[in-house]
């Protein structure tokens, strides 16, 4: 049986605050006309589920953040009511490091409640990925076997901090959490794709995600990309991105195997969500 599509990085259009930085840009980026109508459509979930089969997306990860400092805020609650209800929407929950006081079981409250995994935003909340006081959230994952992923690389939204988003601190929580799966989002991107394609080679529990980056450029970032096939995740970051049937279609058209498009457009997927094809 052929493998499902699915999106790995979607953000709702509605957050309890955008910052302005944020908002700017995803409104020049659609054209404020457009964006008017994607926001007042698309705040309803059964539509966005119409507009992913439109697409040929079969599942979406949604994604809350909270991250006051760069992007905005899209609270748990928010995204877990949105997806209720619709079994292609798979939510992961948002934890900002500097909001909880204990974080390893805020995490499980979260999961008991419904999410799936785990968003970690360092360049916009500011931590550093390898800091030991993070240790106890990774430990909780690790046993609850859900993914987290972290965005890396960089950023055009102001209060962003760069040099929290290098893929080497994920080195240190591989080798410490081994049976934790990590998600290298966006892929290292600008700075470090080589070290996050090493990094998702080198450890079994490291997947590089592509969201973001213009998949007709995939080979020129990850020549090799064909090598991880089995570690690589399909990922949009809609509505950032305003077209996509077209992103599909750009990796179809790539230069790999057909085996190894699907495992990036949905099989990888699928196993670390635990979905069944």
């Amino acid at each position: 049986m052929t493998a499902p599509i699915i999106d790995f990085h979607v953000h709702t259009v509605y957050y309890e605050q955008y910052n302005s930085s944020a908002i700017e840009w995803i409104k020049n980026n659609h054209g404020e006309e457009k964006w008017d109508k994607i926001f007042s459509l698309y705040q309803d979930p059964a539509h966005f589920c119409t507009y992913l089969q439109e697409c040929g997306i079969d599942y979406a990860v949604i994604l809350a953040e909270l991250s006051p400092a760069a992007t905005g805020i899209c609270s748990n609650e928010y995204v877990l009511k949105f997806c209720q209800g619709h079994s292609s929407l798979i939510p992961f929950a948002s934890i900002n490091p500097f909001f909880s006081v204990d974080m390893g079981s805020e995490l499980l409250r979260l999961i008991d409640k419904g999410f799936r995994g785990l968003k970690m935003y360092p360049t916009y909340q500011h931590f550093y990925p390898n800091d030991n006081t993070l240790y106890p959230l990774y430990a909780q994952a690790e046993r609850l076997q859900i993914p987290v992923m972290f965005h890396t690389g960089s950023s055009v939204f102001r209060g962003a901090r760069l040099k929290y988003g290098d893929p080497l601190f994920f080195d240190d929580v591989a080798v410490d959490f081994p049976e934790l799966n990590i998600i290298l989002v966006h892929g290292g991107r600008g700075f470090w794709y080589d070290r996050a394609f090493f990094l998702s080679r080198l450890h079994n529990n490291v997947y590089l995600e592509v969201a973001g980056l213009p998949p007709q450029k995939l080979l020129s970032y990850f020549p090799e990309l064909e090598r991880i096939a089995d570690k690589v995740l399909f990922g949009s970051d809609w509505p950032g991105l305003s077209d996509l049937k077209n992103n599909i279609k750009a990796i179809r058209e790539l230069s790999i195997s057909e085996e190894a498009k699907e495992k990036i457009l949905g099989g990888n997927a699928a196993k670390l969500l635990k979905i069944d094809f």
